[in-house]
């Protein structure tokens, strides 16, 4: 049983309408009292409920909930049901759950809330956020927000409607917690160590960013479940528009921290490229649970295998340095092997690397590697002062001789995992509510130009001959 969770049966909507055109929204206790109350709506993603891994002091213990019944919603209240009744530091959510009617449509009448979180399907999630910010709810809305060079006008839009309505819109980009992002963002921007980024060429990119996941992973030797419309690129995106979302924001995040892109004049695509990840019935039974591959999958099989195009490739110019970011799904990871990801800054003095492979034991690891041997020891003595400098923040960080390279010795303690990152997201995201004059100038035109990127990239992409 669910601890202290209530589902409700939605009065008629019409007398809804007729009541909130009369008062407004209803304010609620936790509103009068000065917290912040929490929506979730269609939790059809595990990231939903990751924001609830922690109480937060000024949001209240309420929950509304809006979604139609299903597999989705059960898996969301379940993971909300483990933080309640975890032994260390439970969490003691008051879930309350609205399953008549459409979800959207009832949250907007009731709006019992003031800050809403969207995690799920990400075919019309714009148009979800676009009437949320319409309403004056803040909106923290897992990636991707679009999908599609089409929705961008609409993404531009609700970001003037989240201004004009003095309402956060915020991408949770959890990677921008990362240790491992973190340290190289603190070394490309240390002359005394970096040099000066490159300008790179298209074969050689003065960043170059790699990322592979895999679709069935295990525990305790059972497949993690993944929705069957997440294997249809018209609802989950193509890789680059999906997962690459993360890539295309740390770019500019790293390489020009603070400073505002814009699309228009800033990013000049050179080329992409798309290939599927053939995936066959009894794989997709198995990763899904499914018998058949749904009907809305049918243009993509051919001789019976799914073709799942989650592979890209983008090569652009980011204020004339060049850029290469590579997304792949693969099926299953050969035994031993597990996620991998690789970022290369090339300076002119070091190259800046983030290696998580077999020889890290797939554990991401920040590497300084100088461009030419002579340079090891003036390299060696800006790491040292820098290191000294971050121990403010980062103490017990250490820098390891490797001969070649340099090795940032990362303390366990700052390794804190991709669940905790959301708390820390969460915490910013609530504290840009209460004061939304903090949010950062170059946050709204940044995340334009992130996702005019991950669009156009797979439009680019889209042209090339395919397998």
């Amino acid at each position: 049983m669910i601890p202290r969770m209530r589902i409700t049966h939605v009065t008629s909507l019409a007398i809804g309408l007729l009541l909130a055109t009369a008062a407004g929204p209803v304010m609620s206790a936790a509103e009068t009292n000065g917290l912040l109350r929490l929506m979730t709506l269609e939790p059809g993603h595990f990231h939903a409920a990751l924001l609830q891994m922690q109480m937060q002091p000024d949001l209240a213990a309420q929950v509304d909930v809006y979604a139609l019944p299903g597999p989705d919603l059960a898996a969301h209240l379940a993971r909300i049901d483990q933080f309640n009744a975890r032994a260390q530091n439970p969490t003691h959510w008051d879930e309350i759950v609205h399953t008549n009617g459409d979800p959207l449509e009832h949250l907007l009448v009731e709006h019992p809330g003031n800050v809403v979180v969207l995690a799920g399907n990400n075919a019309g999630k714009i148009d979800r956020i676009q009437a949320m910010v319409a309403a004056r709810i803040s909106v923290l809305a897992d990636k991707p927000w679009i999908i599609t060079t089409g929705d961008f006008p609409k993404l531009a839009a609700t970001l003037a409607s989240a201004h004009a309505n003095h309402v956060v819109a915020y991408d949770a980009m959890t990677q921008r917690f990362e240790i491992t992002c973190l340290l190289p963002r603190e070394l490309v921007n240390t002359p005394a160590v970096f040099g000066q980024l490159v300008d790179g060429t298209a074969e050689q990119p003065a960043v170059d960013m790699a990322s592979l996941h895999y679709l069935l992973k295990e525990v305790a030797g059972v497949p993690l479940l993944r929705p069957p419309w997440f294997f249809d690129i018209r609802q989950q995106g193509e890789a680059l528009a999906d997962v690459g979302t993360h890539l295309a924001d740390l770019v500019p995040w790293t390489i020009f921290p603070d400073q505002a892109m814009d699309y228009r004049t800033d990013i000049q695509l050179v080329s992409a490229t798309r290939w599927p990840t053939v995936i066959s019935l009894p794989e997709f039974q198995k990763v899904t649970g499914e018998s058949m591959f749904p009907v809305y999958l049918a243009g993509a099989l051919r001789a019976g295998n799914l073709h799942y195009y989650a592979n890209n490739t983008v090569t652009y110019a980011l204020r004339h340095k060049h850029v290469r970011l590579k997304l792949q799904w693969a099926y299953q990871p050969p035994a031993g092997s597990k996620d991998a990801e690789l970022a290369i800054f090339r300076g002119t003095q070091a190259r800046v690397e983030v290696r998580q492979g077999a020889a890290e034991n797939y554990i991401a690891q920040v590497y300084v590697i100088p461009t030419r041997p002579e340079l090891h020891g003036v390299v060696a003595a800006a790491l040292a002062v820098k290191m000294a400098a971050l121990q403010m923040v980062y103490p017990g960080l250490s820098v390891k001789d490797l001969g070649d390279r340099f090795q940032i010795q990362i303390p366990d303690a700052f390794r804190v995992g991709h669940e905790a990152h959301f708390a820390l997201l969460t915490r910013r995201f609530l504290d840009y509510v209460q004061h939304p004059e903090s949010q950062p100038a170059w946050e709204q035109p940044n995340l334009l130009a992130k996702y005019f990127l991950t669009t156009a990239g797979v439009e680019l992409a889209r042209q090339n001959p395919q397998p």
